[in-house]
């Protein structure tokens, strides 16, 4: 018998509600069921918006004044410093600059309900402009908008089950009397005296209550929210308050539509220029030994001529019983001939000229030998940088034994750097290039030369960075964007303003009025090492969200 006393009681507060729910919803006139009208923010103020070829403006009322945003048309940047006038029915109002494009004027008289007939006089940057619209001040009853955005009961769970008991074809007002009537009496019946009297007074005051909030929200007047909230709607499309973009920094570029030259991705590396880069080698075999200071680190910035290194020739015993033989041969050579040249000289006056000279001269030959003897046994070779430059790779220590021809050290001029991109089709490129790291930076390159010789099935071209080398290294891999001249027409866009949809396909954002925006999918190809053109899926003249479209596909 409880449960079923519990179960009528659940009826009775079902129909009550609906009893309840009915009058919210024949609350206006001229209700059907036809297509609903497009989405709207139910939580912005009271505002109005007016364009030109310059400028875009966007009024709003909210608390006794008046607050326009001023940008510019093409690329959506807050103008300041602009002098604005604004003439209303009830005379002229003069706003003042509050900073990034925001400007604020009193305007009590504009605040109760009813049309207003705006016109805007705006000059900045030596343009004058004048924009005219329409501010519609709502009169605060119950709104259709605000009723269907804000009412408590069209996502609970007990209104879900009351659409389940009743019926999902509308809640008629007849209805709702004869089951709350119906419910009634069977309380009464099967409960006390006691008991039936304070469920209907629990009946009456859960009622009241339902009736008084629904009524209280019905009465709440569309913008009445502190501030504007950015909101994304069912069908995709964006509202975003002129404050929040600015917040966002959100950029857009007016599209136009001409013929561009194809780009093509090459793989590449950077490499040293030959031109600002060497390498030392070791002339002869022999055992390394550090300059005055140690060998230098890796990184250290040389100078031409700098001795990184020496290099001591070893002697075999073999080799130096035969220098010793070669030296005490010179000796006595030196020794004979010094000697000829003194007799020559006692009898100079009786003797040619020529016989002293050639005595002369053969000694100075056979000193030379002998010193250049002793020299080879003891000068060690100096291993010195022969460009300016950074040592970039060493392999050098103290006792090792260097190979004829091996390389001891590699110098290399980190502010003069090549790309080696291959190519595995043959291309004709115009000598304009681009080169993209992992990083996402970009170099400007400056084509050289493209080589004839194959390279594993592939041609090389070469090319030279002209931009900031700073953060380089030589082994570094890169994409080249090469300019072909095959020529393309589309649009073309940076590539932070192309994003990847929910579906895998590439989707733009259109700023299509000042604060909506809505996705649009295109098809786009490489252009260069910033852009990408866009060949299917938008038409010219629209203004496409450059900066900031990351942001505005984060909001939900």
């Amino acid at each position: 018998m409880r449960r079923f006393n519990a179960m009528l009681c659940r009826t009775a507060l079902l129909a009550l509600t609906a009893f309840a729910v009915a009058g919210v919803g024949t609350a206006h006139e001229g209700h059907d069921h036809g297509a609903p009208p497009p989405p709207v923010s139910n939580t912005i103020a009271p505002r109005a918006e007016a364009s030109s070829s310059d400028f875009e403006v966007v009024v709003i009322a909210r608390g006794g004044e008046l607050l326009i945003h001023l940008d510019a048309f093409r690329t959506n940047a807050p103008v300041a410093g602009a002098a604005i006038e604004i003439d209303t029915p009830a005379g002229q109002l003069v706003p003042i600059d509050r900073g990034n494009g925001v400007y604020a004027a009193d305007a009590a008289s504009l605040m109760a309900p009813g049309s207003y007939d705006l016109a805007i006089t705006v000059t900045a940057r030596d343009m004058v402009d004048i924009l005219a619209m329409t501010l519609t001040i709502p009169d605060g009853t119950s709104s259709a908008a605000t009723i269907r955005g804000g009412s408590w009961i069209s996502n609970s769970a007990f209104a879900q089950e009351l659409r389940d008991r009743v019926g999902s074809g509308g809640h008629s007002l007849w209805l709702a009397m004869i089951v709350s009537f119906m419910a009634g009496v069977l309380v009464t019946w099967r409960l006390g005296r006691r008991r039936r009297a304070a469920s209907l007074v629990a009946i009456a005051a859960l009622a009241a209550n339902m009736m008084s909030e629904s009524s209280a929200r019905a009465d709440t007047p569309v913008g009445a929210a502190p501030r504007d909230f950015a909101q994304r709607f069912a069908d995709g499309a964006l509202f975003v308050p002129k404050t929040t973009q600015h917040i966002l920094a959100i950029r857009t570029q007016f599209t136009e539509e001409r013929a561009h030259r194809r780009s093509i991705e090459l793989p590449g590396r950077i490499i040293p220029s030959p031109n600002a880069s060497g390498l030392v080698q070791a002339s002869v075999g022999g055992r390394l030994s550090p300059p005055d200071g140690g060998f230098k680190p890796l990184g250290t910035a040389v100078k031409t001529g700098d001795v990184l290194a020496y290099v001591r020739p070893p002697l075999p015993l073999a080799d130096a019983t035969v220098q010793q033989q070669q030296a005490r041969e010179l000796d006595q050579q030196i020794s004979l001939v010094a000697r000829k040249v003194e007799r020559l000289r006692t009898i100079e006056q009786v003797i040619a000229k020529s016989q002293l000279e050639d005595a002369e001269l053969e000694l100075r030959g056979l000193r030379t030998r002998r010193a250049n003897l002793d020299r080879v046994q003891l000068q060690a070779e100096a291993l010195v940088a022969p460009v300016d430059g950074i040592i970039a790779s060493a392999n050098a220590i103290t006792g090792q034994m260097a190979e004829p021809n091996s390389v001891i050290f590699q110098i290399i001029d980190p502010s003069v750097l090549w790309i080696e991109a291959l190519s595995y089709e043959a291309h004709a490129t115009n000598g304009a290039a681009k080169g993209l790291l992992a990083d996402g930076r970009t170099l400007d390159l400056e084509y050289l030369g493209t080589g004839f010789a194959d390279r594993n099935q592939a041609v090389p071209h070469q090319f030279a960075i002209k931009s900031n080398t700073a953060g380089l290294r030589a082994g570094q891999f890169v994409t080249v964007l090469a300019s072909t001249l095959e020529e393309r027409r589309g649009i073309a866009l940076p590539r932070e303003a192309v994003l990847r949809g929910a579906n895998g396909q590439s989707v733009v954002y259109d700023h299509t009025n000042a604060e909506r925006f809505i996705i649009r999918e295109v098809r786009v190809e490489p252009l260069d090492g910033t852009h990408l053109l866009v060949v299917a899926g938008l038409e010219p003249g629209r203004r496409i969200v450059t900066q900031g479209a990351e942001l505005l596909n984060q909001i939900r």
